[in-house]
């Protein structure tokens, strides 16, 4: 099954993710993540992406573009992928749409996470991170047992700086500029299947199952 799930910041994305990965056992591929193996493995496209990276330059989607036509030809893709963070731009999408095509592994559907602005402030404000292990908390919806302090390793909880109204404006503005017009092209071709991710996680999910299976 072959996926692609989008969402503004703060829809849960992440969370909706691992449970897909993990329900249906295929790769949760985020370009994010991939960029940074590249780079890590010193691959010719990672070494390409580096030099732009360190020139404080944008990656150019020929490179993005690269990375994904590898990633989705390794053999855990054979089952399907969960793609996370591409396209994010009509362009790429018109690209994706090409190299999955090519590959034999098109885009089977669309999972679009819709949260009102209301509920993001308060999930996107409330998040609390561990600069040292990772843990992401909530200071409603997940809160640490000791105020302010990581479960897993004691390390004090943060907030990142991005994490604030004003900032939340900005990524909206982008996602409605670029993201929204890429949804429409999906759903030109009936592939979206819109979710409302401003219920709680457990409902979300069983929504996004019973949409997988009548794919399935």
């Amino acid at each position: 099954m072959n996926i692609l799930i989008m969402g503004p910041a703060g829809a849960g994305k992440g969370t909706m993710s691992d449970l897909i990965i993990q329900t249906y056992d295929i790769p949760h591929i985020s370009t994010g993540d991939m960029l940074r193996e590249n780079v890590r493995n010193n691959t010719p496209l990672g070494l390409e992406a580096k030099g732009y990276m360190e020139a404080g330059k944008l990656v150019p989607d020929a490179v993005i573009n690269g990375m994904v036509e590898a990633r989705l030809q390794e053999p855990d893709c054979e089952k399907g992928y969960l793609l996370d963070g591409f396209p994010r731009t009509l362009e790429q999408a018109n690209t994706l749409t090409e190299i999955a095509e090519r590959i034999g592994r098109p885009v089977q559907a669309v999972i679009a996470l819709e949260v009102s602005f209301d509920d993001l402030v308060v999930r996107i404000t409330g998040r609390r991170i561990c600069p040292k292990c990772g843990a992401i908390y909530h200071i409603v919806n997940k809160p640490s047992k000791v105020e302010g302090i990581c479960d897993v390793c004691g390390a004090e909880l943060v907030q990142r700086k991005d994490d604030t109204v004003e900032q939340l404006k900005v990524r909206m503005d982008e996602y409605d500029n670029n993201t929204k017009p890429v949804i429409e092209f999906y759903g030109d071709k009936g592939l979206v299947h819109t979710v409302n991710a401003g219920k709680p996680a457990d409902e979300v999910f069983a929504e996004i199952r019973e949409i997988l299976g009548e794919i399935e």
